[in-house]
């Protein structure tokens, strides 16, 4: 019977139990060396495959002679995708994805229906495998089979028990040696059988795969050694009469999760436990057939009576027999090895490590990635975005082992080529890169998106670099470096408090040596700039960078606390003027923010009754806006020669809050409040100030999430139009835009109020329309973007992504709408970095965006949170 309920593992936390110590716990105590790579490209003999099995997708079960299997009567003959059939539309489908291999498996009920291969096969099964094997090498594809993918004759489980029976061994070694000597002559790669750790846990263990035997402890452990037995029986059989004259390879494909200490957890005996769960899963057949030749010390320690033992004649002859270690690293061990993680550990998606583990392990050997893929809900049609950046991270950790660790791999095998029924899970789940409609009896193959992916990376053999690498050069003569942030502060004290005290002193008047006051005598001291403590020191770091540049933000709130030029607080205007006048003094140019939005303040920055009365979704805030600017251009202006008058209004429209409406306003009152401030500077100051003045966007550049989908790319333009095209458009000649709506007055003023651009930029996403928002989006008013990073992108504690080719895309997408007229300032880049001196992560950060500016230059001055 089909059972699809989760499985429980109760015999699986026992076989962790007992102390063991393995070479290989360096993996945790000297992790991997940390490694950012994502591209590259994989050696150039390097085998991309794609698999299948015969029970999930050949159907037919018992046409042309076939016999019922376990998998037949457990799921009830289900709907599949018709490959026996469709072998040739199957075909397609690879030498459409381009690979150099196909794995498949072989039906044993198709070729002999009651099991008994002493007996005559069923020439129909024999003709169906003989033809598709034949295609596959027309078409120059390596066919890689697979002898035993769990759907063992139903008859041979009534009769003897299947895999708890010792016989099985030798009906397993007539079997193989019949599909040696028929399909030998045309196979280099055999795969003896696939991850028998699933079927001895799940089929006679937990019921939970066909045949559904619920055992006790030591069923899972007899079917094991069984299956072991009958692995090396056949791998003998080749070796000693088909090896010389076939010259093909046999191996086991296991299966293997990877646990790992949770953070902070790491303690000997935990780490002991992580030991012991590879043990349990992947240890429990490898270390038989790749080690010792017998079960790890930690499963015979905590079974003994219960799992069998191998005699040392057996052990001789399990010992070695395969011929490169096949590894599969699919969802279902994964979930099955949820169960060992219970002591402090965690169960990872980490190829990379498993990988290394079987290096470390069983010496070194040549692996076959032989199944590798993740699954779709039901309802996922050929947009399979997850799927899709699953399998990128499962080919990136094989690229890292490859590169960095220097495993052999030497092929992999993505899985699977199309949807089928997926085992115990039925159709609730899809596997396959090509989408089939089981509700339709034509069952085509479509491709999916991570058909479209697979087929890439194949074509390119992994992940070509940009073509633009790393290049030597500088910048130009004019290329000004700066450092900016946000608002400074005011810190009125001086850093003596002999500039405070009014009193007059005189010294050792006694002959005491002590300073004593003079009565009656008050002097009145003036504070010069120079006493400040806070600007000196401030100023001495910013020096230590060499910046030419320093951006900075005035505090409106404080310079004038009504929102009323009758308001200023001349205390806190002359610590500006000093903070300027000593950037003069000491050759920094200072970038000078009029408005900068602050999150940690309630009313986002604004002078307390601004904000009271609506904010920027009030008309009114824009007049008090340019009162504000004209009053700092008269006070500060001399000392200025780059203005940004609000920072990032595109960010402060979603702070707002409110409606979409309300956003629409807020964006078009924050245009215009920057515009009407250029346009008093143009007219009234510029002559004799000369500054350049402009407002800064919050600029992130946009992938699409799926860019094989077209509303992903269109998503991407829409996002890009909405967060930089909807405030540049309108300055910009000719250009309006929907998104806000101005009168024909309106844009007149809007049009040319920039003198440069200006971007903060700090890393890229991926984007993707949301799907069916609710409620539906008004249109031209708001939009419904999905915002995501690629999981296999570096990122920063606070989960920032490092994506230095996002910045040089950027300056690319303004640079192809807006054209070269107008030069581009970085007004802000950089990333978190919790280090307090070694602070790497932002060193790199700095080198490998500052490379991507050197690339897509026409930048004029790039500045840096400091």
């Amino acid at each position: 019977m089909l059972r699809v309920s989760s499985v429980c593992l109760s015999l699986i936390p026992a076989l962790v139990l007992c102390g063991l110590d393995h070479k290989a716990s360096q993996l945790w105590l000297q992790p991997l060396n940390e490694t950012f790579l994502q591209t590259g490209a994989f050696p150039s003999e390097f085998l991309w495959g794609v698999g299948t099995a015969a029970f999930p997708t050949e159907g037919s079960w018992d046409a042309d002679g076939k016999g019922e299997s376990v998998w037949d009567r457990f799921t009830h003959h289900p709907r599949t995708s018709d490959s026996y059939l469709q072998w040739e539309e199957d075909l397609r489908s690879v030498q459409y994805l381009g690979v150099q291999f196909y794995s498949f498996s072989l039906s044993w009920t198709r070729l002999f229906p009651n099991g008994d291969a002493t007996e005559n096969p069923n020439a129909a099964g024999v003709e169906h495998y003989r033809r598709l094997i034949g295609r596959l090498r027309d078409l120059r594809v390596e066919p890689v089979v697979t002898l035993f993918h769990w759907d063992l004759p139903q008859v041979l489980q009534e009769r003897s028990g299947g895999w708890l029976n010792r016989s099985m061994a030798d009906a397993f070694a007539d079997y193989a040696a019949f599909c040696f000597r028929t399909f030998g002559g045309e196979v280099r790669y055999w795969i003896t059988m696939h991850n028998p750790f699933l079927l001895a846990v799940l089929g006679y263990g937990t019921g939970a795969h066909a045949p559904g035997v619920i055992g006790g402890h030591a069923e899972p452990f007899i079917a094991a050694h069984n299956l072991i037995r009958a692995h090396a029986k056949a791998w003998h059989v080749y070796d000693r009469h088909f090896r010389a004259h076939q010259h093909g390879k046999v191996s086991i494909t296991l299966g293997s999760h990877w646990v790992e200490p949770h953070p902070g957890k790491a303690s000997p005996a935990n780490l002991e436990l992580c030991l012991k769960s590879m043990d349990a899963v992947i240890g429990w057949f490898a270390e038989p057939i790749y080690g010792s030749g017998d079960y790890p010390e930690s499963l015979k320690a905590s079974h003994r009576g219960v799992i069998p033992e191998f005699t040392p004649q057996q052990k001789l002859s399990v010992k070695g027999t395969a011929d490169f270690f096949s590894l599969a690293f699919g969802p279902e061990t994964l979930r099955v090895g949820q169960g060992l993680a219970q002591f402090g550990q965690k169960v990872t998606l980490d190829l990379r490590s498993v990988l290394v583990w079987v290096r470390l392990m069983y010496g070194d050997p040549q692996v076959l990635v032989a199944e590798s893929g993740w699954f779709s809900g039901a309802s996922v049609g050929v947009e399979d975005t997850n799927a899709l950046y699953l399998m990128k991270t499962f080919i990136i950790k094989v690229m890292q082992a490859v590169s960095v660790d220097g495993v052999r791999v030497f092929g992999y095998t993505a899985w699977s080529l199309v949807d089928g029924f997926e085992w115990n899970h039925g159709h609730s789940r899809r596997m396959g890169l090509f989408y089939i409609d089981f509700s339709q009896p034509e069952r085509h193959r479509i491709p999916k998106t991570s058909a479209h992916f697979y087929r890439r990376v194949v074509r390119d053999n992994g992940f070509p670099a940009d073509s633009a690498r790393h290049i030597e050069g500088r910048f130009p003569c004019d290329f000004q470096f700066g450092v900016s942030e946000s608002i400074l502060q005011v810190h009125l004290y001086p850093f003596s408090p002999q500039f405070t005290d009014p009193h007059l002193y005189r010294w050792n008047y006694s002959g005491d040596g002590d300073l004593e006051p003079v009565t009656g005598v008050e002097l009145h001291n003036q504070v010069q700039c120079s006493d400040f403590l806070y600007i000196q020191r401030h100023l001495f770091l910013l020096g230590v960078t060499g910046s030419s540049h320093y951006r900075f933000a005035l505090d409106w709130t404080q310079l004038m606390p009504s929102a009323n030029p009758s308001s200023v607080d001349a205390e806190k205007v002359r610590f500006y003027r000093c903070v300027l006048s000593e950037l003069t003094r000491r050759g920094i140019q200072p970038v000078v923010t009029l408005y900068y939005p602050s999150l940690r303040s309630h009313s986002l920055g604004m002078p307390e009754p601004l904000h009271a009365n609506g904010g920027w979704r009030n008309r009114s805030a824009v007049e008090a806006f340019v009162n504000y600017a004209t009053f700092c251009y008269q006070e500060f202006g001399g000392f200025v020669q780059t203005w940004i008058t609000i920072n990032e209004p595109n960010r402060v429209m979603e702070a707002d809050g409110g409606t979409a409406e309300d956003r629409r306003m807020v964006a078009r009152h924050l245009l215009l409040a920057h515009a009407k401030a250029w346009r008093v500077y143009d007219t009234r100051f510029r002559r004799q100030q000369g500054a350049a003045v402009s407002f800064a966007l919050h600029a992130n550049w946009v992938e699409p999430a799926n860019p094989f989908v077209e509303p992903h790319k269109a998503a991407q333009q829409d996002y890009l139009l909405f967060e930089l095209g909807r405030f540049l458009d309108p300055v910009f000649e000719g250009r309006g835009n929907a998104l806000i709506g101005f009168t024909d007055d309106e844009r007149e003023e809007l049009k040319g109020a920039l003198d440069f651009i200006a971007l903060n930029h700090f890393t890229t996403h991926l984007v993707s329309p949301l799907h069916n928002p609710n409620p539906p989006t008004p249109q031209n008013q708001d939009h419904r973007f999905s915002l995501i990073f690629d999981p296999n992108w570096q990122k920063s504690q606070r989960g920032q992504a490092l994506v230095p080719w996002g910045l040089r895309r950027v300056l690319g997408w303004v640079k192809d709408r807006y054209g070269d007229g107008l030069p581009i300032i970085i007004t802000a880049s950089g990333v978190d970095d919790q280090e307090s001196h070694n602070d790497q992560l932002r060193q790199r950060y700095i080198r490998d965006y500052l490379q991507e500016a050197l690339k897509g230059f026409p930048t004029l001055l790039y500045t840096n949170p400091g």
